[in-house]
């Protein structure tokens, strides 16, 4: 199985548009700090990619690797389907940018399907270009998305926080947001990847300590930073992401896992990661931690 980083910021990406706080005004001062939104893609066995969730950045993730570009056809495209962790705009806005397509591969939990079909309307919109095809990602059994994948997805959930924009949709409580866990038959690996968590529940726990590489929500790097900030008066947690570093941080639960590969995804542009040379590389590092980095390939 192959793993490749294809963005690694929170929304808004870093920078954001409409910001001049301090890690954005860095990173404008040196573009190569730049952080598309967080996706990754997996790959078994020399098969299609599947994108984990589609960003507003999605066409750009695709030009920037060459795995994923298209050939040797004039529409022939090694993408085989999207996979959504949640229903929130950042990781589902970039499925237009895929009408091009034939038809597009969607895989989501029955609760983020209904939010994307009712709330943001895709199904209808997306109609008359390039129909959306269903698959239902389950948290009781993994399931393979392709005849002779040799890749199986599980859901893992992590949250019951719901997009804003499906708060008033009378949508029943259910998997809004997940980690995912993917597994190679062939060679028994296996990546947990989880973008936004809120809750730490049991059904996590268990997932990491069997992974072979984990990638995990480091929108902010404390629970204060929101706040510290001055856009915000709700702290991390409020915000539904366990900050990296603290009391209840989750650097330490990251230390002890047995996974080769450990990193931290999702950084918010207030989080002093952003910059390269910030400290908090070095001490994550000395836990065996690192921030991951675009265009970085694992493979597992």
């Amino acid at each position: 199985m192959r793993v490749r980083i294809l963005g690694t910021a929170a929304g808004g990406g870093v920078p954001q548009w409409n910001c001049a706080c301090g890690g954005c005004a860095a990173v404008r001062a040196h573009p190569s700090w730049r952080r598309l939104h967080a996706s990754i893609a997996v790959q078994a066995s020399g098969a299609g990619w599947y994108v984990v969730n589609a960003t507003p950045d999605i066409a750009e993730q695709i030009e920037a690797s060459g795995d994923l570009r298209p050939g040797p056809g004039r529409r022939q495209t090694p993408l085989a389907g999207v996979i959504l962790t949640d229903a929130e705009l950042d990781h589902t806005l970039g499925l237009p940018r895929l009408r091009e397509a034939s038809g597009i591969h969607v895989a989501a939990t029955a609760t983020v399907r209904e939010a994307v079909a009712r709330g943001l309307g895709l199904d209808r919109i997306l109609a008359p270009y390039a129909g959306l095809r269903w698959s239902q990602l389950s948290e009781d059994e993994p399931v393979r998305l392709g005849d002779g994948d040799d890749v199986e997805f599980r859901a893992v959930r992590v949250s019951g926080k719901r997009p804003r924009y499906a708060a008033d949709l009378g949508i029943r409580d259910g998997a809004w947001s997940v980690a995912l866990q993917v597994t190679d038959r062939r060679s028994g690996k296996t990546l947990v990847y989880a973008p936004a968590v809120a809750d730490w529940p049991p059904g996590l726990d268990r997932a990491l300590a069997a992974a072979d590489c984990v990638i995990v929500d480091g929108t902010f790097w404390d629970d204060d930073e929101p706040r510290r900030s001055g856009f915000t008066e709700r702290t991390a947690t409020e915000m539904g992401h366990l900050p990296i570093s603290g009391p209840d941080g989750t650097a330490e639960r990251l230390r002890d896992l047995p996974a080769a590969h450990r990193l931290y995804t999702h950084l918010n542009n207030t989080n002093p990661l952003v910059d390269p040379g910030h400290d908090g590389h070095r001490v994550l590092a000395g836990q065996g931690i690192e921030v991951a980095s675009e265009g970085t390939v694992i493979e597992l």
